[in-house]
């Protein structure tokens, strides 16, 4: 059976984020050594300040685990940043993630998301990493045609990200081959929970609902497989322990998927609402929409004896404590702040 990773010194790139954030807690926890990238675009610091509570260990010692690096992926001298501090295993979370943005920047996202991996994995290479996680996405799927949605699934990518999200998958596919990187590729599906830095399904529901019962929604009939954040990460700190992982591709999800207007009404009513107000805007349609994506982990049971253990009403309760007692989202607001901050 395989083990999540301990006693390791580990990079995350984009471990400020939502994601990235839960993972570097879930990595400390076990007893690694940390290191993150992070460029603070839509990472947020207080992510990883936030991440010493609750944690049963000795907060100055868990801070001297953990190496915060403010850098960018395409700038920062990674070989370097690997060799330096004898870096063993890498997560590859960084990327432009929200794809909306990506209809009003195309090129920033391939830039990003495809050659930000490719110049990743040639310095894992000349750093003799030994296994890195490239972090992917079930966006790259498309639509489903099958269900429920194996690494077989055929691959149809709707937008800019999701293709940029998919030659970065190829070319850990060709590396591997090519070059013997030792790379796994975990295509995560919607995951949720406390500190998302952008307005998701999820966020964006609890947020409106915190005012009233009205709620103002795009695709209302799009359905997606939703898993909690301490699931998803426990999952990715034993996938980077599993040899027989390298060169695979493998999904990581809840196996049940949800319409939006089915969240909207099961939030609402963990929030106290007889009955919700939907209604529908045309601006909130994307130009081409996922209608559903449903994931079979079934290859990640047999690799690492995945399961979820955290069900949607028990994940959307502690998402909605979470904002309500101690929380607030911490989003992106325009394009002009982001091109601000960069």
């Amino acid at each position: 059976m395989v083990s999540p990773i301990r006693n390791e010194d580990i990079l995350v790139t984009g471990g400020a984020g939502f994601i990235g954030s839960a993972l570097v807690k879930r990595l400390l926890s076990d007893g690694n050594k940390v290191y993150v990238l992070d460029n603070f675009v839509t990472g947020d610091l207080q992510n990883l300040k936030d991440i010493f509570n609750n944690m049963d260990a000795d907060q100055d010692e868990l801070e001297e685990r953990l190496d915060i690096i403010s850098g960018d992926l395409l700038n920062t001298d990674i070989e370097d940043l690997l060799l330096s501090n004898d870096i063993n295993y890498v997560f590859h979370l960084a990327a432009e993630p929200f794809i909306p943005s990506c209809y009003d920047r195309p090129g920033q996202f391939f830039s990003v998301n495809a050659n930000g991996t490719l110049r990743l994995l040639l310095a894992c290479r000349e750093a003799d990493i030994e296994r890195i996680v490239n972090y992917s996405s079930s966006e790259v799927y498309g639509t489903a045609q099958d269900i429920p949605m194996d690494e077989q699934h055929r691959v149809y990518p709707q937008s800019t990200y999701a293709v940029s999200k998919l030659a970065a998958d190829r070319l850990c596919f060709t590396l591997f081959h090519e070059q013997d990187i030792p790379v796994v590729v975990l295509r995560q599906f919607n995951c949720y929970g406390p500190r998302e830095t952008h307005p998701y399904i999820v966020p964006e529901l609890i947020a409106q609902l915190a005012e009233s019962n009205k709620l103002e929604l795009g695709n209302i009939e799009a359905s997606r497989d939703l898993t909690y954040v301490t699931d998803a990460v426990r999952g990715a700190s034993k996938l980077i322990n599993c040899e027989a992982a390298e060169g695979e591709v493998v999904n990581l999800g809840y196996g049940e998927d949800f319409t939006v207007e089915e969240l909207a009404h099961k939030t609402a009513s963990l929030m106290g609402y007889d009955d919700v107000d939907i209604e529908t805007e045309a601006s909130r349609f994307r130009p081409l929409d996922v209608q559903q994506l449903h994931c079979d982990y079934t290859k990640a049971s047999n690799l690492i004896d995945y399961e979820p253990t955290v069900s949607l009403e028990e994940g959307l309760r502690r998402t909605i404590d979470w904002y309500l007692n101690e929380g607030e989202w911490v989003w992106e607001t325009t394009l002009e702040d982001q091109l601000w901050q960069e």
